[in-house]
């Protein structure tokens, strides 16, 4: 009994996570002074503005952008070798790539500046992540406490996603149902969200119909 108490334990203890990929920014001063983001394999992404936050936000990765992320990490050997440059150049903050696999100890390499071409990329695609979740937040922020302020998150939004650098935008499709419905609203921001929604739910289908191709 003892025996299968164990097996069973271990079954369900020994089991390794989805592996993850982790980035962290510290820059004192900056808005926000601390950023990290965290991507599984599964595309489930977290994204906090504080060590200690409990209630990070959450939003789900296409296939595609997660195996963008995970392709650069791959080209940089999952940051087992050093990213910094140690050229003297400004302080852009404290940033840190770390690798969680589905077994084994993380790996990880923190650095000011690279001169290593996927570390610039890698970095690019995050900053583009936290700007979303930035949006996401002031959008939030707005709708709940600065009516006024719904029509520059909104803009914002929008900029970014013409840009092509709004990652998950089926987060935001949630908010902007709200925003559309709501006559509390101003005309022409209930008019600016309908439109931002009715793309982003056009673009995810669109990624689903493309994912489901590939499976077949």
């Amino acid at each position: 009994m003892k025996l299968i108490s164990a097996v069973l334990f271990c079954s369900l203890g020994c089991l390794g996570a989805d592996p993850r990929l982790v980035f962290t920014k510290a820059f004192p001063g900056s808005l926000p002074p601390y950023v990290s983001i965290s991507v599984e394999k599964t595309g489930d992404l977290q994204y906090k503005e504080s060590p200690t936050d409990d209630q990070p936000v959450k939003a789900k990765l296409s296939e595609s952008e997660v195996n963008a992320l995970f392709a650069l990490a791959e080209k940089l050997d999952f940051f087992k070798t050093p990213l910094e440059s140690g050229l003297k150049v400004a302080n852009t903050g404290k940033k840190t790539f770390r690798y969680e696999p589905e077994s084994g100890p993380p790996t990880e390499s923190t650095f000011n500046y690279s001169t290593m071409i996927p570390a610039q990329q890698l970095l690019d695609r995050f900053e583009q992540l936290s700007s979303t979740e930035q949006a996401y937040l002031k959008l939030d922020r707005a709708v709940h406490f600065d009516k006024l302020g719904v029509n520059d998150a909104l803009a914002d939004i929008e900029s970014l996603w013409l840009h092509k650098q709004l990652a998950a935008p089926a987060q935001f499709v949630p908010l902007l149902t709200r925003i559309a419905g709501r006559e509390s609203f101003m005309h022409l921001v209930r008019e600016r969200a309908a439109r931002l929604k009715d793309q982003f739910t056009g673009a995810v289908g669109q990624t689903a119909v493309s994912a489901e191709g590939k499976t077949q």
